[in-house]
C-alpha cells in the first residue's frame, strides 16, 4: 500500500526541530528555514534532502522508484521519490536521514540515543 503525506506527517512530527510549511500549496517539512522534505501538489512525489554525490547511483539502482530532482532543483542535494513505490519504513528511513541532513550533530545524536539501542542501530521497542 502506498504511504501519504498523512504517514510522512507523523514520521516528521516525532523529529526535533521539525515543522511543517505549506508553500504554494505544497507541503514541505523544515528545520528552520531549511527544507529537507516536500509533497508535489498531487501528494505523488517527495523531494527529499539526499547527498548531491550520491544522487546518480540512488537512481540508476531504482529508476523505477527514485527520480532526478527537476533541473532548477539539481544544484540542492536533493532527490525525489514515488510515494507508491515505498512502504512506511523506508519513507521513516529516507524522512530521517533528509532530517539529519539539516540539523546539528548535537541533534541528531541525542535523537539516535532515545530512539535507536545496539550496535547495529536497530530501532529500539521501548
Amino acid at each position: 500500500m502506498p504511504v501519504t503525506i498523512d504517514d510522512a506527517r507523523a514520521i516528521a512530527g516525532t523529529l526535533p526541530r521539525s515543522y511543517e510549511a505549506l508553500v504554494s500549496d505544497r507541503v514541505k517539512f523544515r528545520v528552520g528555514n531549511i527544507v529537507y522534505a516536500a509533497f508535489s501538489q498531487d501528494d505523488t512525489i517527495m523531494g527529499f534532502a539526499f547527498p548531491r554525490e550520491e544522487r546518480e547511483a540512488l537512481v540508476a539502482s531504482e529508476p523505477d522508484k527514485f527520480l532526478m530532482p527537476s533541473p532548477s532543483d539539481m544544484r540542492y542535494r536533493w532527490v525525489q521519490v514515488r510515494l507508491d513505490a515505498i512502504d512506511v519504513d523506508e519513507l521513516r528511513e529516507l524522512l530521517i536521514d533528509a532530517w539529519r541532513m539539516c540539523v546539528p550533530k548535537k541533534v541528531s545524536d541525542a535523537y539516535d540515543q532515545a530512539h535507536f539501542s545496539g550496535p547495529t542501530g536497530s530501532e529500539s521497542t521501548v
